[in-house]
């Protein structure tokens, strides 16, 4: 995370979640953390959309379509299968790589 930058920890955790603070104090960082909501999705998907964010590292899983039924198993059973985004059907198109030309939000 670059200097400044803010950090949403949202989802369930199965487990502890180490945030190294001794790290981070230095960037002066903003760490928050809840229940998702979908303020934020329209901003996300434009930035995925324009190559901004780089979504590939997330993806653990893919499964055609009609295997929906194993995916939500896979996902559901995130702490046995390292799941942490499960794609269904084909990708589209490759993820761009950010660019440091973009800014970062």
């Amino acid at each position: 995370m670059r200097p400044g930058g803010r950090l949403a920890n949202v989802g369930v955790h199965g487990g502890p979640a180490t945030l190294h603070l001794e790290d981070l104090w230095i960037k002066n960082v903003t760490i928050t953390t809840g229940l998702v909501d979908t303020y934020s999705t329209p901003t996300l998907l434009r930035m995925a959309a324009a190559g901004r964010l780089p979504t590939g590292p997330l993806v653990t899983h893919t499964f055609p379509l009609d295997h929906m039924q194993e995916a939500y198993d896979v996902f559901g059973n995130a702490a046995e299968t390292g799941a942490l985004k499960v794609v269904l059907g084909v990708p589209q198109h490759e993820v761009v790589p950010v660019h440091p030309t973009h800014p970062t939000v």
